[in-house]
């Protein structure tokens, strides 16, 4: 049985992969439905090349620096580069490089929606080269890496509350701050006050409701492929714990923005009580599996 446990944990490892490989297409449905049909072109290739740049910039030097020793310099701070998967690829753990590589690209792919419709194609290109080589590897490291300084410190960010989203976040809100608002998006008097703010809807409705649930449906990959076993009875209770936590924050963060933007413009809106699942989904990850599953709503309704 602790046999069969290894190997059937092995095959939820990789479908976990996959189904984070996944949260691509929702990211891409969310922008591209959210935005205006003129961009839509703009916003799929960007998600595309996140993943392909990433994958690239990843294998050179990125994993190296996100799972390598920590002992070689500045106290857990940064892994040691190799190229192991290069030199020793018969003995490389692919397993642990693919689930580590499909996190990375998600980091990279959260910033495009926050700069979507005014954001240079080719600019755009490096910087998701430069996240996967080296930010979200070297505070990775910090963070999962066993040698890393914050786990020394005793930081817990289960699956990426921290290290995957608020570094898009992040990255996303200095994007947004250097470009600005988009062409039109606010008047201004001649003191430069705002003085009316204009909306700019999506083109798409569904195309932004598909991309929330591929997205939802991925996060039972994303944080039930984080926990590090199957093969007793109390690891495969968390798992299950895991999932129920992330699909009860975010159905109490989806039911709270429709009954607040219900009660404060006299109608749900559709946008904002999908990005609110959303919101749900990433306050769990960090500690969804630590939290009761009343944790787990009060963080959803949050």
């Amino acid at each position: 049985m602790e046999d069969v446990s290894t190997i059937v944990f092995g095959v939820w490892f990789l479908v976990g992969a996959a189904l984070v490989f996944w949260m691509q297409a929702g990211f891409a449905m969310v922008e591209a439905g959210f935005t205006r049909a003129k961009n839509a072109g703009n916003i799929i290739m960007k998600n595309l090349m996140d993943f392909c740049l990433g994958t690239v910039s990843f294998m050179i030097l990125g994993s190296s620096l996100l799972l390598g020793s920590s002992d070689w310099a500045l106290g857990g701070f940064i892994g040691k580069p190799s190229w192991d998967l290069f030199l020793h690829f018969e003995n490389y753990d692919w397993s642990s490089f693919v689930f580590n590589l499909v996190f990375c690209a998600t980091a990279a792919t959260i910033v495009s929606g926050a700069m979507a419709e005014r954001t240079k194609f080719s600019a755009y290109c490096v910087y998701s080269a430069i996240i996967s080589l080296l930010i979200y590897p070297i505070e990775a490291h910090w963070i999962w890496n066993p040698g890393g300084w914050l786990v020394k410190l005793g930081f817990h960010d289960f699956a990426g509350s921290c290290a995957i989203h608020m570094v898009g976040g992040i990255s996303a809100l200095i994007g947004a701050a250097l470009l600005g608002p988009r062409i039109g998006k606010f008047n201004k008097d001649e003191n430069g006050k705002v003085v009316k703010v204009h909306t700019f809807p999506g083109h798409n409705l569904p195309l932004g409701a598909l991309g929330v649930f591929i997205l939802w449906f991925c996060w039972f990959g994303f944080n039930g492929g984080s926990s590090l076993s199957l093969a007793t009875d109390e690891a495969m209770t968390l798992t299950g714990l895991v999932c129920f936590n992330t699909n009860l924050a975010a159905a109490v963060a989806t039911c709270v923005t429709m009954i607040f933007t219900w009660l404060r413009y006299g109608k749900p809106d559709v946008s904002m009580t999908l990005n609110g699942s959303l919101a749900g989904l990433v306050a769990i990850t960090a500690g969804c599996d630590t939290v009761s599953p009343f944790g787990a709503f009060f963080i959803g309704f949050v």
